[in-house]
């Protein structure tokens, strides 16, 4: 991430991810991270970059508890794709992770997101998605605090069509 090259930065977070699932009792599927979870083994499901799937029962098909994009373009536009790919699924949480040179980027992508891809959706569509909706931005200018205030996250409140800080 330092160097600017922003496939290690995909590749090291497709990591940390999928490693925290084990702590919330899911199994995941991701490049580099194949499921047998399913009756058809994937690395990628519905072409999202991580998937994540409850473990308790039997059943073999099993929707996904959670869908993660790690989308690493300075373009606006890819960042919505990935957002309007995580707001497709039926998950309890969505959540896209990217990247910005400067922190003030982050906010004003962000925006465009909400104005761009949720306030594009019909209200009782969007008040019913259901669980949460995430936006992750780490930036470049926030490098020397890692972990601590790299990410700044925001979740969408579906009623106002806006994300809000945390």
């Amino acid at each position: 991430m330092q160097d600017g090259v922003l496939k290690h930065w995909t590749q090291a977070l497709t990591g940390i991810v999928i490693g925290t699932f084990g702590e919330m009792g899911w199994r995941g599927a991701a490049r580099a991270h194949k499921s047998d979870l399913l009756p058809v083994s994937r690395s990628e499901y519905l072409a999202l970059d991580v998937v994540a799937f409850e473990t308790v029962g039997d059943r073999r098909w099993r929707f996904p508890l959670a869908a993660f994009e790690l989308e690493n373009s300075p373009a606006d536009d890819f960042v919505a794709y990935a957002l309007w790919k995580v707001l497709c699924v039926r998950a309890s949480l969505r959540v896209v992770f990217c990247y910005r040179r400067d922190a003030r980027e982050g906010a004003e992508l962000v925006r465009h997101l909400a104005e761009e891809v949720v306030q594009s959706m019909e209200i009782p569509t969007r008040s019913g998605l259901g669980g949460e909706t995430l936006v992750i931005v780490g930036s470049r200018s926030d490098t020397d605090t890692f972990p601590y205030g790299f990410f700044k996250n925001w979740t969408l409140d579906a009623n106002t069509a806006r994300f809000r800080r945390h």
